[in-house]
Order: structure tokens, then sequence, then C-alpha cells
């Protein structure tokens, strides 16, 4: 009986323990510089959505470029930032020093294309 109840004992402190242990989750802010539009900000948060581990994303917008960032938050076992950034490189669009991947940035719409390249620009 005693040991039943050692055992019991024992497995109800693994059990607390185990489950009293928290994921480590971080924040990171991403330079995407090139993000142009609503259409960019909701592709990039809808494609990082879709991604184990990414608890949010918010893609702020601005006219000038050296302001626009991507805000994730994650948990760090499951991703990680280089991922993230080269999941938004590989959907059309630079994040930090890794340049969009030139095959998705064409086949973006105009409206997400950088100014010189013909796009739209800022449109809210």
């Amino acid at each position: 009986m005693k040991k039943l109840l050692l055992s019991l004992i024992a497995f109800c402190f693994i059990a607390v323990a185990a489950s009293a242990q928290q994921k480590a989750v971080l924040t990171t802010k991403i330079k995407t510089p090139t993000v142009q539009c609503e259409m960019c900000k909701k592709t990039i948060e809808d494609l990082l959505k879709r991604y184990d581990g990414i608890m949010s994303v918010n893609v702020k917008l601005s006219k000038d470029s050296s302001k626009r960032e991507t805000t994730v938050k994650y948990i760090t076992d499951r991703i990680n930032e280089e991922t993230i950034k080269a999941a938004i490189a590989n959907a059309g669009y630079d994040a930090n020093e890794i340049a969009a991947n030139p095959e998705s940035y064409k086949a973006l719409p105009k409206c997400c294309k950088k100014p010189e390249d013909g796009g739209g620009g800022m449109q809210k």
C-alpha cells in the first residue's frame, strides 16, 4: 500500500512539474522595407500564422520604408527567427538582411512592388 501511495505521489509531482514548464516565447521585430500596401500586410500575416509556433504577427505600414517592420511573437522550440525571415523572403519581401526571392517578387501584384519597379507605393 505504501508503494502505491508513494508511486501516486511521485506521479502527481512529475505531472505538476511537467505542466508547469513554460515554453520560451520571444518577440522579434523584422525590418520589412519592401512592404507597400494592405495586401502585402495581409499576405505576410496570413502566411506566417500558418507556421507552427507563431503566436501573433503584426505588419506595420509606414510611408517611411525604414519604419516598416513585422513584429512576430513565437515559441522558440517550434520555430526560429531565421525561418521566419526566410518565409517572408520566399513570399517576395525583404526581411532584414535577407533579400526577397526574385521569382516570388516578380509574381507579386503590381501594388505590392516597389515604386521604382512600377508598383503602387503606399496605399492604405
